[in-house]
């Protein structure tokens, strides 16, 4: 396996391994986490009365890895471009598929009332203008893998493709910048350091496109929330990160809670995604985003194998040929 697709696979099957891990402890408390599970060492099924994920079996992907995966076949299907429109009425179709099957995992709240509003009408370029949680920075990793983080104005393009239809705020494409601008310094080769500082500059760069909404700086954030842990044991950590930072939907909290997680393990992906799923809180989102950075960096080779065997068997997940499609697109950009 070269190094090139066995970064981009360990950011992909990363990023299900936080979203799996940390399936059963979203929407809980920190204090019910440790209730409940002391500290979360594994795959675990949800609990009958999580009103998200009950009746999820230990090792199950949540909306994060199959809108990932959505947005990486459009991306491959469209030759490098996202249509909007596309786009929506396949997030429409998953979810009309979930509830099919009885799930209670849903679009969140940004994605739900855009999409709403394009199925009244409203043109895809204005549907997004009001969506500021991490909906855009859950599914952008196959951006990532698919393009070079420089030329950074053609890179920040592709992310606000991903995003329009669902997020186009400051906000929401600033997050997603710094996710996808992480991920593809790692698969490039970039080290943790290297992909934190690519995450910071995209989120910076990204929050002067889109709709103004008003909130605090992701960037700033993200760098302060690494600093805010360095040093500190990890239960005293998790608990500062869920009073301070914040573990919600909302992508100030959520997408600079996940580098911390990545600051304290030193971009492990296995204990980034545990840690992760320790929070609570939106705890599959910050896990999915924290592993899809750390397997960037660390590739497939640093995953626990017998986790990625769980991940693909309970799921049906086989993510290879995908990514081999998305970095063809990386090794040959369209014109």
């Amino acid at each position: 396996m070269t190094g090139l697709l066995d970064r981009a696979l360990g950011a992909y099957y990363g990023l299900a391994l936080g979203d799996a891990l940390g399936m059963p402890t979203q929407v809980m408390s920190r204090e019910d986490v440790v209730r409940v599970y002391g500290t979360l060492t594994g795959f675990e099924p949800a609990l009958p009365d999580n009103p998200v994920s009950a009746g999820m079996p230990a090792g199950s992907v949540t909306d994060d890895t199959d809108q990932a995966v959505i947005v990486g076949r459009l991306i491959v299907e469209g030759h490098g471009r996202i249509d909007p429109l596309r786009l929506a009425q396949e997030l429409l179709a998953w979810e009309k598929e979930m509830k099919a099957k009885g799930s209670f995992d849903l679009l969140g709240p940004s994605t739900k009332a855009a999409l709403d509003a394009v199925a009244r009408g409203v043109p895809p370029e204005e549907a997004g203008r009001y969506g500021t949680t991490n909906g855009a920075a859950m599914r952008v990793t196959p951006v990532g893998i698919a393009f070079a983080a420089e030329p950074a104005a053609d890179f920040l393009d592709h992310v606000v493709e991903s995003c329009q239809v669902t997020h186009d705020t400051t906000v929401g494409i600033a997050g997603a910048a710094a996710v996808a601008a992480a991920v593809s310094t790692g698969v490039g080769g970039g080290t943790l350091d290297e992909a934190v500082a690519a995450a910071v500059a995209a989120a910076r760069a990204g929050v002067r496109r889109g709709h103004w909404i008003a909130g605090a700086d992701i960037a700033s954030r993200i760098e302060w929330a690494g600093e805010l842990v360095r040093g500190l044991p990890e239960a005293v950590a998790l608990d500062r990160i869920c009073a301070l930072v914040g573990t919600s939907v909302a992508s100030q909290e959520s997408v600079p809670a996940a580098f911390a997680v990545l600051a304290m393990t030193g971009g492990d992906p296995w204990r980034s995604a545990l840690l992760a799923a320790n929070l609570g809180g939106d705890s599959d989102t910050i896990g999915a985003i924290a592993g899809a950075v750390a397997g960037s960096v660390a590739g497939l080779a640093a995953l626990p194998a017998d986790a990625v065997h769980t991940l693909r068997t309970v799921n049906g997940l086989e993510l290879e040929p995908l990514t081999a499609d998305l970095l063809e697109l990386r090794r040959d950009p369209p014109r």
